[in-house]
């Protein structure tokens, strides 16, 4: 990770990118967060604090235009790591075209884009790696937009993996992680309540951090055997 060139985190201003970010700082990386929103990017980078091997880009996934300036802002890459996420939640009658939409944008197209960019200004060594969630294997009533986004990211992850050889392409599927994203979700009680209960359930009794998601992706980038894998980060939550 502290090898030449620079770790870029696409929706690294907050939640599990935020960890990201911190995480490869700690390790001694450049690294170039981006994301949509200019508060919440400036908000970040005073809480990494991370000198002049930290900067920030503007940037939607969704928008071709936008990833391909990002590259060319970035210069030479080493790691890409995507974190963006923008699922719509709700029944399948009551989706719309266009939350369908921001879903496919923000985790298929998005990645889609990313890999186009990145894989030309990568060498040996460079990794790629995107993040899908539990939602592909267990999903839940009012989660089918996400499941099967989700599923459809883990299957580009082989193809790319493939293709973009001798780049490292892979992702980490979280379980249930607190992040900002549960407040468009559940009330602040609803979701101590669930977590609480999944808690319970699980082998490690604990529910998982975003810090323990940004260890998993630490280690898919630093391990330079592995490619075209899903890594399960979600404390066990598949077999409950």
């Amino acid at each position: 990770m502290t090898s030449t060139g620079t770790v870029i985190v696409i929706g690294g201003s907050s939640g599990l990118g935020l960890a990201v970010a911190r995480h490869c700082l700690a390790a001694g990386a450049s690294v170039v967060i981006a994301g949509r929103s200019p508060a919440r990017l400036h908000d970040a980078a005073a809480e990494l604090a991370g000198p002049d091997r930290l900067r920030t880009v503007v940037a939607d996934i969704g928008d071709q235009a936008q990833v391909a300036a990002l590259f060319d802002q970035a210069g030479a890459v080493r790691h890409v790591v995507v974190t963006a996420a923008d699922l719509p939640y709700g029944p399948v009658a009551a989706l719309t075209e266009e939350a369908m939409m921001r879903a496919v944008r923000s985790k298929f197209l998005g990645p889609f884009f990313v890999a186009q960019h990145a894989a030309a200004r990568m060498n040996d060594g460079g990794s790629i790696t995107f993040t899908s969630g539990i939602a592909a294997y267990r999903p839940a009533p009012g989660g089918a937009l996400a499941a099967s986004i989700n599923g459809a990211l883990e299957a580009m992850v082989r193809a790319f993996a493939l293709e973009l050889a001798p780049v490292r392409v892979n992702a980490v599927s979280p379980g249930w992680v607190d992040t900002p994203i549960w407040a468009g979700l559940a009330t602040p009680e609803a979701k101590r309540a669930r977590f609480a209960d999944l808690a319970s359930r699980l082998p490690g009794r604990r529910a998982g951090t975003a810090e323990d998601v940004a260890r998993a992706i630490g280690y898919l980038i630093e391990d330079d055997f592995v490619t075209g894998t899903v890594l399960h980060a979600e404390g066990g939550q598949l077999l409950v």
